[in-house]
């Protein structure tokens, strides 16, 4: 019997008996986008918090009490600077660029892989950096939100991948629309989805089909014969010839003055009229030359349903995956009609989900299961676990095995979606975020928590671990067993433990002892926080508490 089990009967709780209470319970929440009004405390911060950011710190959330709603939520939909690009962190010879400076706009050296081989470590390890310096932001949680959204994948320029993903970053907080008209010349996308490859004479629809089916409206019911409710096969023929004629262009460039982007080649665009179905009011597209693709997107998007339809996503990204008949009447058609009338920008519709009274229903909070980057983030955020930087490729190196070990073993990888569908957990029925936890991936997010309490990750030479002792000492009056422990619940779940959870994980603190043991011997370890014994004492017992509350579902949950 695996720990999860284990753990699961202590607290007298099945899986399956979990998995229906959550269901059970999204399907009574019948409230609405009526602004919240109720009080805004420490359990309404941090869920809040926990849903639009990756993992907020105790002194986070007791902030955000302190600042209120609507503080709070300004500051997570404020403007925010664009992180500073990523850094060559080691190589010494890349002629271009010096250890220290960027890469993003540098050319490459025809023949020499090592370059990069080390950007694209550099890349992925600035994105771990991205994340964990996030602040009270929701734009990352969006950034993430968009990617997996505007799928692209299988892409080995890191300079194309940094151009994307900067796309998405720059716009998460605004207009659905034009994002997308940005990501039809992407140069990754055209990669990605053949967009390179189709031309007058040899139309590619792999994008075409996408665009409809995933990225903006969705297909709807099967109503006949290729047709599909909200577009018809023939709409995606014809909107692959509106398509045609972009290349990418600067992969893997060694000319300075050429960066990734697109350009339009005319004798490659198939520059007869297009004529779309009836679900499209038979609109006839005429030739635009290199505007007709951002016109198509006008079209498109004349459809309500396009705004219906973003909205589920997000409202599954940032809520639940089941959308009740409640939940579609009350919440998803009214922030559709939101974002209709803000010309589809994001902002306004996502801020009023989540000030919302069905945002904070006590039933919506809990139910969720972690994403990787989000289940990581939190432990390395929450416990305030300090990255050894001594110099820039000692903290490089740090974030770069954060990227490269946990999570793509705990299959979320950043840059590497499994297919353009994105996460199977955001879209794949009836199982959801319940993908994110099988019998090889437990294992993992088990071994990686007990790794980073008991023994951390050594590179270059040190150590990023969770100092427990750093967060007991957070911790007001953490010398009384229970205080610390129901003060840890509050730090680690979004919902409150049972007595019996308590008493247990008191039991694995203090093993049948008396509560008074763990103070005397807390106030020794703080009387003389340089003695080894003391220290000793106090830290391993720590040890095995986190150790045991980090593997509990309750920690899994947000």
């Amino acid at each position: 019997m695996n720990r999860r089990t284990t753990l699961a009967k202590f607290f007298g709780r099945s899986q399956s008996d979990q998995s229906a209470a959550a269901n059970t319970a999204l399907s009574m929440v019948v409230s609405g986008l009526d602004p919240y009004t109720g009080p805004f405390g420490y359990e309404q911060a941090a869920h809040l918090l926990r849903r639009a950011t990756f993992g907020p710190t105790y002194q986070q959330i007791k902030d955000a009490v302190a600042n209120g709603l609507d503080a709070t939520m300004q500051q997570l939909f404020a403007d925010q600077p664009m992180p500073a690009p990523p850094l060559n962190h080691y190589y010494t010879d890349d002629p271009n660029v010096p250890v220290g400076q960027t890469w993003v706009d540098a050319p490459y050296v025809q023949g020499v892989q090592q370059i990069q081989t080390y950007r694209n470590q550099s890349l992925r390890a600035w994105t771990i950096g991205v994340l964990l310096q996030e602040g009270i932001s929701i734009r990352e949680k969006l950034t993430l939100f968009w990617h997996n959204h505007y799928v692209t994948s299988d892409i080995n320029d890191p300079k194309y991948i940094y151009k994307y993903i900067t796309t998405l970053r720059e716009n998460a907080l605004g207009n659905f629309r034009e994002l997308t008209k940005m990501v039809n010349i992407d140069p990754s996308m055209l990669r990605y989805l053949n967009g390179r490859d189709n031309s007058a004479v040899a139309p590619n629809e792999n994008y075409a089909r996408e665009l409809l089916e995933l990225f903006t409206i969705g297909k709807g019911p099967i109503a006949g014969p290729g047709d599909y409710t909200n577009y018809t096969e023939d709409d995606v023929v014809q909107m692959a010839r509106v398509l045609t004629g972009w290349r990418d262009v600067g992969m893997f460039s060694n000319d300075p003055n050429l960066q990734p982007s697109a350009t339009f080649l005319p004798n490659r665009h198939d520059q007869g009229t297009k004529q779309l179905s009836y679900r499209f009011n038979n609109t006839v597209i005429p030739n635009l030359m290199d505007q007709e693709h951002a016109h198509l997107i006008d079209v498109i998007f004349s459809k309500d349903e396009c705004a219906r339809f973003i909205c589920r996503k997000l409202y599954r990204w940032f809520i639940y995956y089941v959308i009740t008949p409640d939940a579609e009447a009350n919440v998803i058609q009214p922030m559709a009609q939101i974002l209709l009338d803000n010309d589809y920008e994001i902002r306004p519709a996502l801020e009023t989900l989540l000030r919302s009274e069905h945002f904070f229903d006590m039933l919506s909070v809990g139910p969720m299961i972690k994403s990787p980057v989000d289940f990581t983030m939190s432990l390395f955020k929450t416990l305030e676990v300090d990255i050894p930087q001594a110099n820039l490729n000692q903290l490089y190196r740090h974030w770069w095995q954060i990227f490269r070990v946990p999570l793509p073993l705990m299959q979320q990888e950043y840059y590497a979606l499994p297919s353009v569908a994105g996460w199977k957990a955001y879209y794949q029925e009836p199982v959801f975020y319940r993908d994110w936890i099988s019998a090889a991936t437990l294992n993992v997010r088990m071994d990686f928590t007990t790794t980073m309490i008991t023994a951390g990750y050594q590179v270059a030479g040190a150590v990023s671990q969770v100092d427990v002792l750093k967060v007991a000492a957070a911790i007001d009056m953490a010398e009384d067993p229970n205080i610390l422990i129901e003060t840890l619940a509050k730090i680690l779940y979004p919902q409150p433990l049972t007595q019996g959870q308590l008493d247990f994980l008191k039991d694995v603190l203090i093993p049948g002892l008396p509560d008074f043991e763990w103070t005397v011997e807390y106030a020794e370890y703080l009387n003389n926080p340089t003695d080894p014994g003391a220290v000793a004492a106090v830290q391993s017992k720590l040890q095995s508490l986190l150790v045991t509350m980090l593997s509990m579902p309750e920690f899994y949950l947000s």
